[in-house]
């Protein structure tokens, strides 16, 4: 169900949205850093696990504009907030991806399509994966009904972006995340195939 509210400039710039903008900032830089830094998937798993664990309870653990977007349009956070959870969660990718250029000589390595597979190929696969993760945000962490099962939602938000990433990996990259995307491409100053 959709339930779109836009939010005030007042709830959106209090001090508890400034505390949750610098965790979702700091939350995805260090997911972006581990992630990007390592071509292996439980890298990635792990580091959002830890992320998310580490913003849940100030900002929710977003660290993921498609996970914004999809809160956003299930009501339990406001157009406005979202907007800048994205500004947080896609400056903390790019802060990420410039620290891992500088620091490892500039071999940070932007997420590409694979060859033979086309853009299209390419676009559906990450909306299938990028679905599985949403929905599985939404069962475990945004669901009201879920109990004691919220406990373990950064393990298994973890799960399925690593599963995500050894299913789609060879297809399409595996980003399920734009600012994860996004951070490597300002970082190499090369957007094709983002």
């Amino acid at each position: 169900m959709v339930k779109l509210a836009f939010g005030s400039c007042g709830d959106s710039f209090s001090a508890s949205s400034i505390k949750a903008y610098v965790a979702e900032f700091i939350a995805t830089l260090l997911f972006v850093f581990a992630g990007v830094s390592s071509a292996i998937a439980y890298a990635h798993a792990f580091a959002l696990f830890v992320g998310v664990s580490m913003a849940a309870n100030i900002s929710g653990g977003h660290l993921n504009p498609a996970v914004t977007f999809g809160l956003a349009v299930g009501g339990h956070i406001t157009i406005l907030t979202g907007i800048f959870y994205w500004f947080a969660q896609l400056l903390g990718a790019s802060v990420a991806c410039l620290l891992l250029q500088f620091s490892t000589h500039g071999q940070a390595i932007p997420t590409h399509a694979i060859a033979g597979i086309s853009e299209i190929e390419g676009v559906v696969m990450e909306i299938v994966i990028t679905f599985a993760l949403v929905y599985t945000v939404y069962a475990t962490a945004a669901d009201p009904k879920k109990g004691s099962l919220g406990t373990v939602a950064p393990m298994a938000i973890g799960f399925i972006v690593g599963a995500n990433i050894l299913a789609a990996g060879p297809f399409s990259g595996s980003s399920m995340n734009p600012a994860r995307s996004f951070g490597p491409a300002v970082a190499a100053g090369n957007f094709a195939g983002n």
